[in-house]
């Protein structure tokens, strides 16, 4: 029989171990590179994959997505609505000084154009190089171009002339302006006194015209009213003349039509009178004593 040796056996030990080592670390070295070759992407974000510093893709969506480890690599810009704002001065084309201009811009950026902003600017360099400068411009211009007067009684015209602009302006370069408002703007106190006066004499003289307004409709009422009666007086007198006038040819054509009225018209009561003679009636042209001796 063949012997082995003591010196063997640790050889064998030593080789067995060494394999282990080496199986050990190729399960650390595959773990290592599982692991680094997936990329969480989370809501409201989308992963831009860079292969040695060069953009190959910037439309990954959020969940798991898998890149080339120690090669490829993927970086998560956020697409969600921003908000930036900004406190400025401003000047009125009645060269009044707008102390406090406080401007809020909501943007987001065109997933089409990302890349493009990634070279060019830089997603950290968006608020410095674009909004910063073109914010306070755009504004300042359209501010200009409008009286103190007009910039405090119609801001809503002013803030939408600024929202156009800059979406205008920003689109080409990738940045998508969903709104704009002019949040704050304060003049110096003795203009906004005299606005403020301005303001109360306006309205004064609105509550006047509407005094004015509502007194001319009274007097046209009361003219209706007048009309509206003097046209009634007027149909009831035609209407009366008529009647007359109608009489007065039936008494020409027919003398017996008086004895037909004195019949209709009478109330069934004899007249109470003193007399010797015997006669209902009384003359119509009340003359009695030839009539009534005895008076």
């Amino acid at each position: 029989m063949q012997k082995f040796s003591t010196q063997d056996k640790d050889t064998r030990n030593v080789k067995n171990w060494n394999k282990l080592i080496m199986i050990g670390l190729i399960v650390i070295v595959a773990l290592i590179l599982i692991f680094n070759s997936f990329t969480v992407v989370n809501e409201g974000f989308i992963g831009v994959k860079y292969q040695f510093g060069k953009i190959v893709r910037s439309d990954m969506t959020a969940g798991l997505n898998f890149h080339i480890p120690f090669i490829e690599e993927i970086q998560q810009v956020d697409t969600r609505e921003q908000v930036y704002s900004i406190t400025a001065d401003a000047y009125t084309s009645d060269t009044q000084t707008v102390d406090t201009l406080q401007l809020k811009l909501n943007y987001c950026y065109d997933g089409t154009r990302l890349p493009e902003i990634i070279r060019s600017i830089g997603i950290a360099n968006v608020e410095t190089k674009l909004l910063v400068p073109n914010v306070a411009k755009i504004s300042k211009d359209e501010i200009g171009k409008v009286k103190a007067e007009d910039l405090v009684q119609n801001r809503s015209t002013v803030q939408n002339a600024i929202y156009d602009s800059l979406k205008e302006t920003l689109a080409p370069q990738g940045i998508i302006v969903t709104a704009f408002a002019i949040e704050n703007l304060s003049f110096d106190d003795a203009f906004e006194q005299s606005i403020q006066a301005k303001v109360i004499a306006a309205q004064d003289a609105l509550k006047m015209q509407n005094k004015t307004a509502e007194r001319e409709e009274e007097a046209k009422q009361q003219v209706i009213a007048a009309q509206a009666e003097a046209d009634s007086q007027k149909i009831k007198a035609d209407a009366e003349a008529y009647a007359i006038e109608v009489v007065q040819k039936q008494l020409a054509e027919s003398p017996s039509y008086i004895d037909y009225l004195k019949i209709t018209q009478w109330n069934g009561e004899l007249p109470q009178a003193i007399g010797t003679e015997v006669n209902p009636f009384f003359p119509l042209d009340g003359n009695t004593s030839s009539q009534n001796p005895a008076q």
